[in-house]
């Protein structure tokens, strides 16, 4: 395998790279002692010069082509109004390695240490460390007397950056992390240890790994919000430098499927007027989130499979590969592992993108995270309409016992959250969310979330024709069952005394007095039901 290149980041030294004559050859400069190291050879050096020193910079590359050929000098214009001033030095390195294309599989890069500023040293430590550059350090010195050109090449050291040994800078970085885990969670603060867990590896697995992350978890977990974080993250810090291309894959079927993901060629189908590039081409240097993968045809996922694994496919009617370097993440509300056991998933493409799977845990499973995801959905309403909206003190405790409650049961997950906060913020009089406006939207949610015939996850289809929908969702599913059972009997029996009769045949015999028909009349009672209320149904 060929070794990888050595490319190297670093100032122009304004002072200790100057020298006009001849004698300049007699002393060490850092920047062209570092292009003369036998055991570290500089493939590309970029170099940032200030356009004050423009002609010492054109000296300093025409003396580096003379003493390593090999060395490519790449110079980039940096200028500073005042080079000591932090704020103006990290900003401005920070935008210039977001901007740089690093690509960390074919060579290893450096930041020189020996040139610039002490602010500018100090600030080249925090963005490496940090990663958002990915390279090491390099360090040039002096060493001995200089005899010739060879001799005043100096020393090299590559700085192995233990933070156990900086206290302050590793208070630093934990900070970095956080604020970087804090994105990935779209700015909310969590209490729910799982999830906090769960982020803290992706966040490992965005900046460390081009391998295939499958995101699982129920519909309106927020597999899709990740996502785009995550190629935001990957963008900012990785060197990601194409698009982010999303597609729900429950919309695709047949031709359309292959003709949107892969392409297709003019008249590969009946419709195709036109050539069309596909989703994975646009995702070239990018990446691609396929929601609802498991919706995905086999022929499809068999192409998929090519892609992710040559990185080229064929569009429809076309015998030429295309080629697309893309990331992909997938996502999916199915149990992957049971449809490939029903054959309507392919093993082997299941075993590509299962590397790193994370399952979102549903919002019922994080109820002590429901406040501030309240607060972040009323901040989401505000830029959105540009109108704010809060909820009375009253109103908030009304809500947020209710959601925190085993009543809620929050099936769409944070769509539902999100549709409870924009209506009771439309709604909200003077923009301010009254107990009113809570007491209407938790009568919405429950009958939003009532399905005909269930009451408690019980089946028990009769209720649905004798009780209004805060009826049904007060109900234990124990009562639901023997509430139904009694309205059957009830349906098929001529009069209250013959229902009785046949609700308590067994009972009845244990009793001296018997009467049935008062004992149904008590039961129904129980539940604002009466004879004529169930037989008029």
């Amino acid at each position: 395998m060929a070794r990888s290149q050595n490319i190297v980041l670093g100032f122009l030294g304004s002072s200790l790279d100057g020298g006009s004559t001849e004698a300049r050859w007699s002393r060490w400069r850092p920047t062209v002692g570092l292009c003369q190291q036998k055991d570290f050879p500089v493939a590309r050096l970029e170099l940032l010069v200030d356009p004050r020193w423009n002609a010492l910079a054109e000296r300093v590359v025409k003396d580096i082509a003379e003493v390593s050929p090999k060395t490519k000098v790449v110079c980039h214009e940096m200028s500073f109004r005042d080079p000591w001033d932090f704020q103006e030095m990290y900003s401005k390195l920070y935008d210039f390695v977001s901007a740089y294309k690093f690509d960390v599989e074919k060579a290893d890069y450096f930041v020189h240490l020996s040139t610039g500023t002490h602010v500018a040293q100090i600030c080249w430590f925090l963005l490496t460390e940090a990663n958002y550059a990915p390279a090491r350090l390099v360090q040039t010195a002096p060493r001995g007397e200089p005899d010739g050109k060879g001799s005043a090449a100096g020393r090299h050291t590559i700085i192995d950056l233990d933070l156990s040994k900086y206290d302050r800078l590793a208070t630093r970085f934990a900070k970095e992390q956080e604020q970087t885990l804090d994105f990935l969670k779209s700015g909310m603060a969590t209490k729910n240890k799982r999830f906090n867990q769960l982020v803290e590896q992706i966040e490992l697995v965005a900046l460390r790994s081009k391998a295939p992350i499958l995101i699982t978890g129920p519909t309106g977990a927020g597999k899709s919000l990740l996502a785009s974080r995550i190629y935001d993250l990957r963008k900012q810090r990785a060197g990601l430098s194409g698009r982010f291309v999303e597609v729900n894959c429950a919309t695709l079927r047949g031709d359309q499927a292959m003709s949107a993901l892969f392409g297709h060629k003019r008249g590969a189908f009946t419709g195709a007027q036109s050539d069309r590039a596909g989703l994975l081409k646009e995702a070239d240097g990018g990446l691609v989130f396929l929601d609802e993968i498991g919706e995905l045809g086999l022929d499809e996922q068999a192409m998929l499979l090519r892609a992710l694994e040559e990185k080229t496919f064929l569009p429809l009617g076309s015998d030429k590969p295309v080629k697309s370097d893309f990331q992909l993440i997938a996502g999916t509300n199915r149990d992957l592992r049971a449809s490939v056991s029903e054959k309507r998933f392919r093993e082997d493409l299941l075993a590509r993108i299962n590397l790193w799977t994370f399952t979102l845990p549903g919002l019922a499973e994080r109820r002590e995270d429901i406040a501030v995801n309240v607060d972040f959905e009323l901040k989401r309403f505000a830029k959105a309409h540009r109108r704010e909206v809060r909820f009375n003190k009253e109103a908030l405790d009304l809500f947020l016992k209710f959601a925190r409650s085993p009543e809620a049961q929050w099936s769409a997950n944070f769509r539902d959250l999100n549709a409870a906060v924009t209506r009771m913020a439309t709604l909200a009089p003077k923009g301010r969310i009254t107990e009113a406006c809570v007491e209407a939207e938790i009568e919405r949610l429950k009958e939003g979330w009532h399905r005909p015939g269930e009451t408690g996850g019980v089946q028990a289809p009769l209720l649905d024709e004798v009780l209004t929908p805060k009826q049904r969702t007060s109900l234990d599913p124990f009562d639901a069952v023997q509430l139904n059972y009694v309205l059957g009997i009830c349906r098929e029996s001529t009069t209250l005394s013959d229902a009785g009769r046949k609700l308590f045949a067994v009972s009845r015999a244990k009793k001296a007095k018997t009467n049935d028909a008062d004992r149904l009349k008590k039961y129904l009672a129980r539940f604002d039901l009466d004879w004529a209320k169930v037989r008029s149904r």
